[in-house]
């Protein structure tokens, strides 16, 4: 799962619907701080609202990835895609194919929620302006087994991008799956992939109800919401 779909049930707590993405946060800017939810869980029930909210969400996170991760929707579209963009990029027998079919797959169910949830969108970018980043990162390094000075300076990069809404159109989200690439260490997708995404994007909003399973994006068992 990405971003807004971690979120989307949570979006009237700012702090628990944020750090929801927090993990995919520190992929990104600081790969060395490595938590799971042994390290979370002893948070949840903390008497400072900030900080049991932060790992809540984080542990909702976890779950959620569980979860998506082992649908069937999930691996059929994840193959599917894979066997499609090694053909499309000529037989391509690295790793590309295989990372960019996962991508695919949680950013087109963020696009397909965005698209049918404008207003849920708004909502979570007003989460975003909502938290102190800085609160966010000291609830985050009391968890962490190594702290991060990192993590505030994305949450503010996230609410400032608003990248979600460039998932919703074809020619911005490569220009953002190719940021991915470069990240990754991976070539970057030439222009002529756009074509190959307008049927990757119907096929995975045909089956959101399938990837999310719904019960997968409500509370985990930490005492409700």
């Amino acid at each position: 799962m990405n971003y807004f779909a971690h979120a989307l049930a949570f979006l009237d707590q700012p702090y628990l619907a944020v750090a929801s993405g927090v993990p995919d946060m520190l992929v990104v800017v600081d790969r060395r701080v490595r938590l799971r939810s042994k390290h979370v869980l002893p948070f949840v029930h903390s008497a400072d609202p900030v900080q049991a909210a932060v790992a809540r969400g984080m542990l909702q996170h976890f779950r959620d990835d569980r979860v998506f991760h082992e649908t069937p929707a999930f691996v059929e579209l994840n193959l599917a895609f894979s066997a499609e963009i090694r053909d499309v990029l000529g037989g391509d027998s690295t790793m590309r194919p295989r990372f960019l079919a996962h991508l695919l797959v949680e950013v087109l169910l963020d696009a397909a929620l965005a698209a049918e949830h404008p207003d849920l969108l708004a909502a979570y970018y007003r989460a975003l302006d909502t938290v102190d980043a800085d609160r966010l990162q000291q609830a985050v390094n009391r968890m962490a087994p190594r702290p991060t000075d990192r993590l505030a300076a994305m949450v503010r990069a996230v609410g400032r991008e608003r990248f979600l809404y460039d998932y919703l159109e074809d020619v911005t989200l490569l220009v953002r799956l190719n940021q991915v690439m470069r990240r990754a260490g991976l070539e970057p997708l030439p222009s002529d992939f756009q074509a190959s995404l307008d049927s990757m994007r119907r096929r995975t909003a045909a089956r959101r109800d399938e990837l999310l399973l719904w019960n997968a994006v409500q509370p985990v068992g930490w005492g409700g919401r």
